[in-house]
């Protein structure tokens, strides 16, 4: 099936330059159109002060971002503050509204789609829809791990899919739901911040195999190990391996793709994620849309070394290019 996969980024990748004062918003901009990614998503709460209250002016100055380095607005990532008020939730008018403000602000800058954080409840995704089709701009729920396409939670998002329509609805899966093998760059920040060693190797090769990880996640906690042993252990029930055909099905509900990475490796592929059947799958598909690099291994590393985003993200733009230009068959 014909498909028209392109590569963006998200500026979630370059936060550690934004925060250090390496880049401005439109210098994380120029990084990623430098790469090679033609489609830019934006968190307008991480770099874009006032938001959002922005001007017309920051509207139009964005616009003039987008032409200058011949990219596109691909996707602006909401999120809920369920909790603004001390003694009480928002309640569903409220999140409503607040789902309108990010509507409003996609279709200024213009952005086609809107990344619904997974804590959304359906109900509130489905009483915005009408007002988003009139915006022209679609939503779709972040499919993040420890969730997947199988999950209550998800298929009742799916289902709103259904019924309202996946021109204005629909999902982002974030590659983190693939990882095959535990991050080596979370596994090494671990080791170096104290955890057992021993109990480190058994957590890893037990993910790696796909064994039961909240089985031995109990275990190491009842044994009285360290807070950080213990840590490691929580975390490896937090990853998942999906089976990336699950991207085949679901492919029409697709609005765009978080390319999460941990660690691109000299050799030009990403150590935990396997993006050739990740990639192959969506081919299969037919999925028109964007992969949009998104650089989490950042945090693990701030102890021992300077973030290199540029040089990730750039290794990860090949990657990924490579792989959309491949014959279906192989290179």
């Amino acid at each position: 099936m014909a498909h028209d996969i392109r590569t963006g980024a998200s500026l979630y990748s370059f936060q550690d330059d934004y925060f250090e004062g390496k880049r401005d918003l439109e210098g994380c901009i120029a990084a990623a159109a430098e790469l090679g990614a033609e489609g830019i998503e934006t968190l307008a709460e991480q770099m874009m002060p006032g938001f959002p209250d922005l001007s017309d002016e920051f509207y139009a100055t964005f616009a003039g971002w987008m032409e200058k380095y011949g990219t596109v607005s691909v996707a602006h990532d909401m999120f809920l503050d369920t909790k603004k008020y001390k003694h009480r939730e928002l309640t569903h008018d409220e999140m409503v509204a607040s789902l309108h403000r990010d509507i409003d602000h996609a279709a200024k800058l213009p952005a086609r789609n809107i990344r619904i954080i997974v804590n959304t409840p359906p109900s509130v995704v489905e009483a915005a829809a009408p007002y988003a089709r009139d915006k022209g701009v679609k939503m779709g729920v972040e499919i993040h791990s420890p969730w997947s396409f199988d999950d209550d939670w998800i298929k009742r998002h799916l289902d709103v899919s259904e019924r309202v329509g996946t021109d204005v609805v629909g999902c982002v899966p974030d590659l983190g739901i693939f990882v095959r093998k535990f991050p080596r760059v979370i596994i090494d920040r671990a080791l170096r911040d104290g955890a057992d060693p021993d109990v480190v190797a058994r957590c890893v090769k037990n993910y790696d195999e796909q064994g039961d990880t909240q089985a031995l996640f109990d275990e190491v906690e009842a044994s009285g190990a360290d807070p950080l042993t213990v840590n490691f252990a929580r975390m490896t029930t937090h990853f998942i391996d999906s089976d990336p055909a699950r991207l085949t099905d679901h492919v029409d509900q697709i609005i765009h793709i978080h390319a999460k990475f941990y660690e691109m490796l000299d050799s030009g592929e990403e150590y935990s994620i396997p993006y050739d059947e990740i990639i192959a799958a969506l081919k299969k598909g037919g999925y028109r849309g964007y992969l949009n690099s998104e650089y989490e291994g950042n945090r693990h590393i701030q102890d021992i070394q300077a973030v290199d985003a540029y040089g990730q993200v750039g290794l990860h733009q090949q990657m990924m290019k490579r792989l959309i230009a491949a014959d279906d068959q192989g290179e």
